[in-house]
């Protein structure tokens, strides 16, 4: 984590965290919600938890520019924000293989589908990119608004009010791409609907599907309406699923987007098991809030304190317990035969729950007077308060009995979409049986969703609406006061706050606070535990008021940390002073010595021009007097040479006559001499130029093996075949600039076989139209060789090819392959591919060949290299097609490894050390002049005669 910018106390509004509040009181904390919400400072943070309120209007909040800032951030890095929460959850998945779940609540209107939108651009932007990303990126985006589709609306109180609960998967791979995701409906209210959304405005036109991805759905859809039911009860649609693809393991980040606890003035069946859900969140937020804090705990060394908060599994237990909860009563009375009516099940429940500590009634002897409280009505003590539920349709709604019917009126529309959204309608399908509860479905289907949240790591945004009428800048406090008892929020910071009520790594302390002690400032190299003694010290902060884990500091009191907050900035202006301080000390004494150097520049500048002016002058008056003295020496000097010239002028017309006359005498000789030669020069020139004009419109093509040039006459044939040598030789360098680097370099092999063997050896003709593929049999894609070549270094394949090894004591041929790398030559065995011997190419001496047509090439290595075991036994001989080929591949392989190049002998006779003796190769070519490239070979004594065949 960065340690350059902790704003976690800078450029904020009251209280970023509301844990640091003291006194932990209501009021202040609605307070501190109102003052930075008129600053537009709308997030809060309750340690992770981030409380949002509504604004209402668009804020400079959600740019790339702000993604930026949050990207890879510690969460108290910058002020609170949605950003963080997101940035957290996706760094622990991506990189600590954690399953995240994000938690948004809150009561219709006060943003949470907002919040989701905010959090899926977040990740959006911050994840990986690729053509296959972005689509599913675009795709988790577009998905809102099919969602909304089906169960949002304008209402009176929101204008996109969602009458279910929606939990998204957001899928990831290994690398934190997103790669698909998976929306669970929980609780679509036909009667809210009914109520508060106007047919009309839930008339969905020209929905197209371009995007969004849904299984076995239509996507031909050209209206959607769904008219709700015009009785006054419930019908849940309970996990109704829409799935983007899911390939692969994944990692997921969890989105909860689900309706807060509600509290009207008539509040039914559909608040009952509203408010249930809520109370399982309430129960599984605390739970896991106790155990991150005593994990941490745990984690930093510190005894584990207890904590004391209104445990509310007792009030989930009335309404969920088998056979003696609220639900299970009701399931009872809706399966029991006889006069069931709602009355007879309150009666049940005055009998069976009269004695809950959370439960009243009329029916009970504690609320028996209590004419606040219906004779048709119960009051369950949730943790956010207390509701009077109506049983009037509780039987009715928890039966579920309609729902079967509309589904078979549903499946028999002729649109395809409707057989999709209904399958259980299916005549073929229909049970008799009797279809589950509403109350028992929603049981279940609420304890998945807890286990599905237990399984992840949670992160918590509490969803707040400032005011009833949707205005900018209001903030109305009893609305705020009511939604903040039923969020448990100031349950949340009482938990928090119990122990310790902040903790901050020991690196970031020492570089928040060093300035507070002469010990860690400016600089603490020590360790940084060290260094937060130091500054607790220099503080003198009691013993009592902190605590050391392993990698935190835990505070106890906020009033510690503010308390060093003001010292940190009454410090911070002292030393602003100092640095001013010091900074004019600097700048004047700069100006000083500036003002000194200029001075005494000044002066020698004024010294120096007075020094140059006095030279000058006197200068002029030297220059002026010698001007006047050159002048009469000049003046008598010029009498003289007018008298001299009179004399002078007689001899110079006299001598410029007779000169004129000798020349004139010498042109007419020499042109009578030189005339014909000059015509004759002349003309052959002539005959250059009509010659060079004549030629160059017969030039021939630029191929450099094209052998025509035009014919002329003897008088030019020393001129044109200098021309042609030089026109060959420009367009041999144009063929040459048109190669590539793998052109060059077949072509540099080309050459070196034309340096080696032109004119050597018989077969090297035959070879020169002859391509050289290296790789003859493709040994380079060969999965055995990859693995070979991985163990000795020689991947990069130059030559590789079928050849017959010659035995060495014997002369028997053996087929093996043969591999040329661009290290070593290698012979391997052809089934196995095993590596018999491998000679790195610097212990090869030199290469030696007949004459004659044969493919036999001997390969001398060198004898000192005792180190290797491959060499020990001397030279080798192979038979191999492409020997040319060989031979030039190898001699520059070598020369490339070692810089030198290695000899080639090419002679009908040469030694060769085989076994540990000299043997003389000795090779005959055959009478016949159809020669195959064959050899027969024969061993006597110390010497090998090779046959041509």
């Amino acid at each position: 984590m960065a340690l350059h910018k902790l704003e976690l106390f800078e450029n904020n509004i009251g209280v970023s965290d509301a844990v640091l509040l003291e006194p932990i009181e209501e009021e202040g904390f609605i307070e501190n919600l109102k003052k930075r919400f008129h600053h537009e400072q709308i997030y809060t943070y309750i340690g992770t938890v981030v409380v949002s309120v509504n604004p209402y209007r668009k804020l400079p909040l959600y740019t790339d520019d702000v993604i930026f800032e949050y990207k890879s951030r510690n969460i108290y890095e910058l002020p609170p924000h949605v950003y963080a929460i997101a940035d957290d959850a996706y760094r622990s998945m991506r990189d600590k293989n954690l399953d995240q779940c994000i938690i948004i609540s809150g009561e219709s209107g006060a943003g949470k589908t907002e919040a989701s939108k905010v959090i899926m651009q977040y990740v959006a932007a911050v994840s990986g990119k690729g053509q296959d990303i972005d689509k599913v990126k675009e795709q988790l985006l577009q998905s809102n608004p099919v969602l909304e589709a089906f169960g949002n609306a304008k209402t009176n109180k929101n204008d996109n009010s969602s009458r279910f609960g929606k939990y998204m998967d957001i899928e990831f791979d290994y690398k934190g791409d997103p790669i698909g995701g998976l929306i669970t409906n929980y609780l679509l209210e036909k009667v809210r609907m009914y109520n508060n959304f106007p047919v009309e405005q839930f008339f969905v036109e020209g929905l197209a599907f371009l995007t969004v991805t849904l299984t076995e759905l239509s996507q031909e859809i050209k209206n959607i309406c769904c008219k709700p039911s015009l009785s006054s009860w419930a019908i849940p649609l309970l996990q109704k699923t829409i799935m983007v693809r899911t390939p692969g393991k994944k990692k997921v980040m969890g989105v909860l987007d689900i309706y807060g606890f509600e509290i009207f003035e008539s509040n039914s069946f559909e608040q009952f098991i509203i408010n249930y859900c809520n109370e399982k969140l309430q129960q599984i937020f605390i739970e896991l809030t106790l155990k991150e804090e005593q994990e941490e705990y745990i984690r930093e060394g510190i005894e584990w304190i207890h904590v004391d908060y209104f445990d509310n599994s007792v009030i989930c237990d009335l309404i969920e317990k088998s056979n003696v909860g609220i639900l299970a009563m009701l399931d009872e009375e809706c399966l029991r035969p006889g006069n069931v009516t709602d009355t007879t099940f309150l009666n049940k429940l005055n009998q069976t729950c009269c004695e809950h500590p959370h439960f009243e009634s009329r029916g009970t002897k504690k609320a028996r007077s209590d004419k606040s409280l219906p004779h048709d009505s119960f009051r369950l003590r949730h943790y956010a308060g207390e509701v009077v539920y109506k049983v009037d349709g509780f039987l009715e709604k928890n039966n579920d009995l309609l729902f079967r019917d509309l589904s078979q009126a549903m499946y028999q529309c002729q649109h395809s979409l409707c057989k999709d959204l209904f399958p259980e309608g299916d005549p073929d399908k229909i049970s008799l049986k009797r279809p589950p509860t509403a109350g028992s479905q929603f049981k279940v289907s609420v304890a998945e969703l807890m286990k599905n949240l237990l399984s992840k790591n949670p992160n918590y945004i509490r969803c707040i609406k400032p005011n009833e009428q949707k205005r900018a800048r209001v903030f109305e406090e009893h609305l705020v006061r009511h939604q903040v008892r039923y969020l448990g929020l100031m349950e949340n910071v009482r938990v928090r706050r119990a122990g310790y009520a902040f903790r901050q790594l020991y690196p970031q302390f020492v570089y928040r606070y060093k300035m507070l002690s002469a010990a860690t400032w400016p600089n603490w190299y020590g360790v940084p535990k060290d260094g937060v003694k130091e500054i607790l010290i220099a503080q003198d902060i009691s013993s009592d008021e902190y605590t050391f884990g392993k990698t935190k500091l835990f505070v106890r009191n906020p009033r510690t940390l503010f308390d060093l907050e003001e010292r940190r900035r009454d410090r911070m202006h002292y030393l602003a002073t100092v640095v001013q301080k010091i900074y004019r000390g600097w700048h004047q004494k700069e100006l000083f010595q500036k003002m000194k150097r200029s001075e005494i520049l000044i002066a020698s500048q004024w010294r120096g021009y007075r020094e140059r002016q006095n030279y000058l002058r006197t200068r002029k008056a030297i220059i002026t007097m010698q001007s006047y003295q050159r002048g009469w020496k000049a003046r008598q000097l010029a009498k003289k040479i007018r008298r001299a010239k009179l004399c002078l002028w007689a001899v110079g017309v006299i001598r410029k006559y007779f000169q004129g006359w000798q020349v004139r005498r010498e042109y007419r000789r020499k042109f009578r001499s030189h005339a014909v030669p000059i015509m004759i020069r002349f003309l052959q020139v002539s005959l250059k130029r009509k010659f060079l004009l004549d030629l160059s419109k017969k030039l021939p093509s630029l191929s450099p093996i094209d052998q025509k040039w035009p014919e002329c006459s003897m008088l030019h044939k020393e001129a044109s075949e200098e021309i042609r040598k030089i026109h060959h030789r420009w367009r041999c360098n144009k063929y040459r600039a048109k190669f590539d680097d793998a052109a060059k370099s077949k072509m540099r092999e080309k050459v070196t076989a034309s340096n080696i063997f032109k004119g050597k050896k018989v077969n090297y003709p035959e070879s020169v139209a002859h391509p050289y593929n290296g790789d003859y049999i493709k040994i380079r894609y060969n999965t055995k060789w990859q693995k070979v070549a991985s163990q000795t270094g020689d991947t990069q394949v130059v030559f590789a090819d079928q050849v017959s090894k010659i035995h060495r004591s014997n002369g028997k041929m053996a087929s093996k392959l043969l591999v040329v790398s661009t290290s070593a030559l290698l012979v391997v065995d052809q089934r196995s591919l095993a590596v018999k011997y491998r000679i790195p190419v610097n212990m090869i001496e030199k290469l030696s060949l007949s004459p004659f047509s044969d493919t036999l090439v001997v390969v001398h290595v060198k004898k000192h290299e005792n180190g290797n075991k491959d060499v020990k036994k001397g030279d080798f001989i192979f038979s191999v097609d492409h020997v040319i080929e060989l031979v030039a591949k190898l001699y520059l392989v070598i020369h490339n490894s070692s810089g030198a190049t290695p000899d080639v002998i090419i002679s009908p006779t040469f030694q060769a050390e085989l076994s540990g003796k000299s043997t003389q190769m000795a090779f005959k070519e055959a009478n016949s002049g159809n020669n195959m490239g064959g050899v027969k070979i024969s061993k006597k004594n110390n010497s090998f005669e090779i046959l041509e065949t």
